[in-house]
């Protein structure tokens, strides 16, 4: 067959191949003109109709004829939700039965397995998670310790949709081997299950730093639901807790928790969320927090945590001692890559897969937070959705090609407005950075080339929405940029 020409999404990373791009992108359904030229082409791919809601704010999708009233993830209204194409082939692959094994029941792991059931209904599909709960939305997890939502709204699926759906959920179940000759999975039970494709999306664990008195009672991460049941418990005896960590996480759970108790936040590097936000930006939060009762102290060293069998209080550098009841470390995650890398696969950060999300064994594919593309960990909500449908539709027998999308972060629980989408900062000289402060809101534009490749909105986030398609869309400003503009000038292009 000869090579066609390839297209790629510039919104969710999707390649079509064909004679031209694709009416819309079957993934996140944007239009046509939203597709650039692709190099690297092989073969061409089916088409995809169906309509759903994708929250502008998390990346959370909802399936059905209208948005929901609130995002269940980020408790968006539903005006932030925009409408795009779901992602199901024009017709069944293949009536022949087979068997896929999803390890893992994160967002990537519940994408996978939709998508292979949608496409290969005759499909045996298997789950595996570790925890005992039904699948959650883990990023509400600061939610639920905010008092935002209760337990029973974190699952994904009621229990009946598994069932419903002919999907073989098995919880508590601990993967132990990773048997890629035999194509099977053996369990801490002694069980072995066999498969014809392997899905991994076991995702990533809570990075906890060599600090002495780490592992004392009172300390803890926040990555699970068990997690986030132990700080609820303790919360409301402490009279002080102390967060580790100025990231997403760090920030939600102190914001979370300062309704409840004294609240200190602890980062070791000079400014707040040095990965999303440049130092204008990075201080308005912190006045911010301060406003609400968090205390953050930044640019500081932890020596070690003190206590005797029970943490005490957290020693920095110098000898200073911050007294604390409960300690939660948010020091960002690590790929749980370790069955993976026992088993042969190709593992650098994450397990390495290719653009249709397989592994260096044909017949396994990863997704989320455990896969690394490109050379790229996300750790992203939507990436992962994005990846595991992916991951499912070719584990099924599909051709679906990921290139790749810009990072977006946003922020919940705190009651501020601030959005960080792709590259924040300046590569070299020939990059423009226009910014503006004005009334405590802030907003900052970094070009290339003429296209927009980066944004920071701290407290209005109105515009977000034609940021974000600006910047997916490669919108070319070159005739705007030829003037002497302001953050002020820039906004009004955009929103006309």
């Amino acid at each position: 067959m000869a090579n066609l020409q390839a297209f790629r999404c510039t919104v969710c990373g999707y390649v079509h191949r064909g004679e031209a791009a694709p009416p819309e992108c079957p993934v996140c359904g944007s239009p046509r003109e939203r597709f650039e030229p692709y190099t690297d082409p092989t073969a061409a791919e089916p088409s995809f109709q169906a309509a759903q809601w994708v929250c502008l704010s998390c990346g959370f999708t909802h399936k059905g004829q209208s948005p929901p009233d609130h995002c269940p993830v980020c408790g968006s209204p539903d005006k932030q939700f925009e409408a795009v194409a779901d992602i199901k082939t024009a017709s069944i692959i293949s009536a022949a039965k087979s068997r896929i094994i999803v390890v893992g029941a994160g967002i990537a792991g519940l994408a996978a397995v939709e998508s292979i059931r949608n496409t290969a209904p005759e499909t045996e599909i298997t789950l595996f998670t570790k925890e005992t709960a039904l699948p959650y939305y883990r990023l509400n997890l600061t939610r639920f310790l905010a008092g935002e939502i209760l337990e029973n709204q974190l699952p994904i699926h009621p229990r009946d949709w598994y069932t419903q759906n002919r999907i073989n959920l098995v919880q508590a179940a601990e993967i132990t081997d990773l048997l890629l000759s035999k194509k099977q999975v053996k369990l801490k039970n002694g069980g072995r299950h066999a498969y014809d494709h392997l899905v991994l999306t076991a995702g990533a664990h809570a990075f906890m730093p060599p600090l002495p008195g780490a592992r004392m009672a009172g300390v803890t991460a926040l990555r699970t639901l068990e997690d986030a049941r132990l700080i609820l418990a303790e919360a409301g005896n402490a009279r002080r807790i102390v967060v580790i960590g100025g990231g997403i996480l760090g920030l939600e759970a102190a914001g979370a928790l300062a309704k409840k108790t004294e609240v200190i936040l602890l980062e070791s590097f000079h400014r707040l969320m040095p990965r999303q936000l440049d130092q204008t930006a990075a201080d308005l939060l912190q006045n911010y927090l301060g406003s609400i009762g968090i205390q953050v102290r930044t640019g500081i060293t932890i020596q070690e945590l003190v206590g005797d069998e029970r943490v005490a209080g957290v020693v920095l550098k110098g000898g200073e001692l911050i007294a604390a009841d409960l300690v939660i470390i948010a020091a960002g995650v690590r790929s749980n890559s370790y069955l993976a890398r026992l088993a042969g696969l190709r593992v650098d950060g994450g397990v390495v897969v290719n653009d249709q999300m397989q592994t260096s064994d044909p017949n396994v594919y990863a997704a989320g937070d455990i896969a690394e593309h490109r050379g790229v960990l996300y750790g992203l909500w939507n990436a992962a959705q994005y990846q595991g449908s992916i991951a499912g539709l070719n584990a099924a027998g599909q051709t679906i090609e990921f290139g790749g999308i810009p990072r977006s972060n946003s922020l919940k629980v705190l009651g501020v407005d601030l959005l960080s989408i792709g590259k924040f900062e300046p590569q070299d000289g020939s990059d423009l950075v226009i910014a503006g402060e004005k009334d405590g809101k802030y907003s900052r534009f970094v070009f290339r080339d003429s296209h927009l490749i980066g944004c920071i909105l701290f407290g209005d986030t109105t515009m977000g929405t034609e940021i974000k398609h600006a910047i997916e869309n490669r919108q070319d400003f070159s005739r705007l940029l030829t003037q002497s503009l302001t953050a002020a000038d820039i906004h009004s292009a955009i929103v006309r």
